[in-house]
């Protein structure tokens, strides 16, 4: 009886949910979809906003209500578009002050230059380089634009790419949280942060290399746009920070003004009758490019940390932000089965995870090639770690200068609470049955030698495994893979030199590559084919709440009718006349308001 109860509780909220809550955020989304694409001015200034953040790739998940309001991926096919779009004028770009993930820089970078080799005018603004994060990223992206403006009142601090790392050692050992950990090896510094107090030599050496590529790189790309060598831009930017007015002296900038300033001008360039387009308003309306043709390039999306199991790590409304490997590896094999697809682009923005879901995946790739069908890798923000281990066997691989990749090694731990939680008077006491192994990852005792030296050996089996996947994907001797392994992290341009990677660029360098592979002819139609395919916003429903889409769809419907005031006044009319003919007396319907 109470099984019943909980069954029919379950079922009343969730009807709940479809007929109060959901129908609010779906209703627009279902009468948009039923709608006619939105007019677009003749002569459109598109405006891009990057201060709200970006994530790698675009949901699949139409429910998704949280994380970075636009993905790289929609960025790089919005203005792919918009550069042969003839209502689009002018591209208009409002930079983040504190800076942007490097790669995704990189790629917007690029996806700017395309616009301008089209023709089109692309006006950058910001309203300060403050000296937080990789401002040098921000700037880089500005310096590719036709004008970089910048507000009268803000200052340019972009002197430099500083990070900081908080150590724990000393308070841990303070309050009695001891950290028990094994790391393959020395530059595997993730868990340096509970286990030492300073940045290790190992430690330090490592993050000064990939600080040092990112902001060569980036100063190295700006001076291009900006037309200034390299030695001088970094002069110049050493030597601030600076006023606006210096800034454009010394031609880090071009214009002074508010941002209304340069959207008036941006409108004055369009022509008669500009009008501000919003960019997320714009790829709503243009959808991702799909190409044409008989021939396909499958196009697989993995972002996030890499966890075993299915659905986005289980919350029905939000970004899914990990790499589930039944998903990623069941749209590997989509695609295989697919006759159409002749080869597929994997891209990867992941820092790692499971070495067993990073695994299954890695055996769809090789799946894939087996098939026939080449696999081509392009990586974002990071392919570090278990993201380098799925990229490692393809047959291309395409980073950003300033990706982070590699990180081959392996660490895994605990930490001991016990005697931290007994200064509060609380006490943890463990109970096992079986081999001594039972208990290792309790948090009441440290590892005893034979616990620590059978997770020793599990570490070291997962290192070599991963070694062996590197030399045979990469086509380097295992000794050179562990001279370059060692859990140290590279850049893409560092990697480029170790043949960790294969070419330098984004996601159009890694299509065009898979096209080559897959021996499609130049002058010949592709479609593009994503896998897996989003879902519509009933499958989502269906999904999230266990019922079928075309009930979804009906609920939703019937909810969206619910709040209408006549559907309401004519429910009411007939309620009372099915009253009457039942013999009751209606006094009076009641009004219609």
């Amino acid at each position: 009886m109470k099984q019943f109860f909980l069954t029919v509780l379950g079922v009343f909220t969730g009807l709940v949910l479809f007929i109060v809550v959901v129908p609010v955020v779906l209703i627009t989304m279902a009468a948009a979809s039923a709608g006619s694409e939105p007019s677009m001015p003749r002569n459109a200034v598109l405006e891009l906003d990057l201060r709200q953040g970006v994530s790698d790739s675009p949901s699949t998940n139409p429910l998704s209500f949280g994380g970075a309001s636009l993905s790289v991926i929609e960025i790089v096919d919005g203005l792919a578009q918009a550069a042969d779009d003839s209502a689009i004028k002018v591209v208009l770009i409002r930079l983040p002050e504190m800076g942007m993930s490097p790669a995704a820089a990189d790629e917007v970078r690029q996806a700017v230059r395309r616009v301008r080799q089209k023709g089109k005018i692309v006006i950058a603004h910001s309203q300060g380089f403050m000296p937080v994060g990789a401002s040098i990223s921000s700037y880089m992206v500005g310096a590719s634009a036709s004008e970089l403006w910048m507000q009268g009142s803000a200052t340019f601090e972009v002197t430099g790419l500083a990070t900081e790392e908080i150590f724990f050692a000393r308070a841990f050992q303070k309050y009695g949280v001891q950290p028990e950990f094994e790391q393959r090896y020395e530059y595997k510094n993730a868990v340096n942060v509970y286990t030492q107090s300073d940045f290790t030599a190992a430690h330090r050496e490592a993050s000064l290399a990939w600080m040092g590529s990112i902001y060569d790189s980036a100063v190295a790309a700006a001076a291009t746009d900006r037309k200034l060598t390299p030695a001088a831009l970094k002069a110049q930017l050493e030597g601030g920070p600076w006023t606006p007015e210096q800034a454009r002296q010394k031609g880090l900038i071009s214009h002074i003004g508010e941002v209304e300033a340069a959207e008036a001008e941006a409108m004055r360039r369009a022509g008669r009758g500009a009008e501000i387009v919003e960019f997320g308003d714009y790829v709503d309306a243009k959808g991702e490019r799909a190409g044409s043709g008989s021939d396909a390039i499958a196009i697989i999306y993995a972002e996030g940390a890499i966890m075993t199991g299915t659905g986005g790590g289980g919350d029905p409304f939000g970004g899914g932000g990990n790499i589930m490997s039944d998903d990623t590896a069941e749209a590997i094999y989509d695609a295989i089965e697919d006759k159409s697809v002749k080869a597929i682009v994997l891209r990867v923005s992941s820092p790692g995870g499971s070495p067993e879901a990073s695994e299954q995946i890695a055996s769809a790739v090789r799946a894939a090639q087996k098939a026939g069908k080449p696999v081509v890798v392009s990586m974002g923000a990071y392919a570090a770690s278990g993201g380098y281990w799925i990229s490692a066997e393809a047959d291309h691989i395409v980073a950003q200068p300033a990706t982070l990749t590699g990180s081959i090694g392996v660490f895994g731990g605990k930490f001991v609470l016990a005697d931290a939680l007994g200064r509060f008077g609380v006490d943890v006491r463990g109970l096992s049955v079986g081999g001594e192994y039972a208990d290792s990852f309790g948090v009441a005792e440290e590892w005893t030698p034979a616990q620590r030296a059978a997770i020793s050996t599990r570490m070291d089996r997962i290192y070599e495994d991963f070694i062996v996947r590197v030399a045979r994907g990469r086509d380097l001797a295992p000794a050179r893979v562990r001279e370059i392994a060692r859990g140290r992290v590279w850049t893409g341009a560092q990697a480029l030199q170790l043949g960790l990677v294969d070419q330098l660029g984004g996601l159009e360098e890694a299509i065009a590559k898979a096209r080559e592979l897959a021996k499609i002819p130049a002058d010949a139609n592709v479609r593009l084919k994503r896998f897996p395919t989003p879902l519509s916003p009933w499958e989502a429903l269906s999904q999230a709440f266990g019922v079928s889409g075309e009930a979804a769809r009906a609920l939703v419907f019937l909810g969206g009718v619910a709040q209408d005031p006549q559907a309401q006044a004519v429910a009411r009319r007939l309620e009372s006349e099915r009253m009457r003919s039942e013999g009751a007396v209606v006094l009076a319907d009641r009004p219609f308001g």
